[in-house]
């Protein structure tokens, strides 16, 4: 049994922003290895993220975000529970960060139903003339299109998302674990993206 020190617990407290008993708890499991316990952590507080999901966010932040130069802004709404937790640094930042990726990655929706249809029959037809031009099979086609159309979507929607400061992660990801560590719902309820010229 690896003895549990209090270094340790303030260690992983300090890497993960989870509460002591929690901290305390998972190192005991993981026998102290650091990496393990912030897995652990990181699955444990998903779930709770997962069973907040349902509960009502009528408090939040409008986030400004102006680049440099003013040319390019971000208008964004993100819900939570509380007026207290729409206060905190930690919601504070998330707003600014999502906002932030918004003004680099400049998505064409939330999620796939929110991009103009005309788009995607516009990028299917791109991809179709494609795969003719390749000389693929006909009755493939329509597969390859609605794979590359999926793809598209990921890249265009704001959820799914590859998040600009941690490829490795969505921006669906990155709100999850935002919910986990501040122990309420968030959600992202709109955004707008000005740029001059546009």
């Amino acid at each position: 049994m690896v003895q549990i020190s209090a270094a340790m617990v303030k260690e992983l407290r300090g890497a993960t922003g989870s509460g002591i008993m929690d901290c305390k708890r998972v190192l005991a499991e993981a026998e102290g290895d650091m990496e393990k316990a912030i897995d652990l952590l990181r699955k444990k507080g998903l779930a709770k993220a997962a069973k907040r999901a349902g509960r009502s966010t009528s408090e939040g932040v409008i986030y400004s975000y102006i680049h440099t130069g003013a040319k390019l802004g971000v208008l964004l709404e993100v819900n939570c529970e509380s007026d207290f937790v729409a206060k905190t640094e930690d919601f504070q930042l998330f707003a600014k960060n999502i906002a932030m990726h918004i003004a680099a990655a400049n998505p064409m929706g939330m999620n796939p139903e929110d991009v103009d249809a005309s788009v995607i029959e516009k990028e299917k037809e791109i991809f179709r003339a494609q795969m003719i031009a390749e000389g693929k099979p006909e009755n493939i086609i329509d597969k390859i299109v609605e794979g590359k159309v999926e793809k598209f979507y990921k890249e265009v929607c704001l959820m799914s998302q590859q998040y600009v400061k941690d490829p490795q992660q969505s921006i669906t990801d990155v709100l999850k674990e935002t919910i986990a560590k501040i122990g309420e719902n968030i959600q992202i309820k709109r955004f707008v993206r000005f740029q001059i010229g546009e």
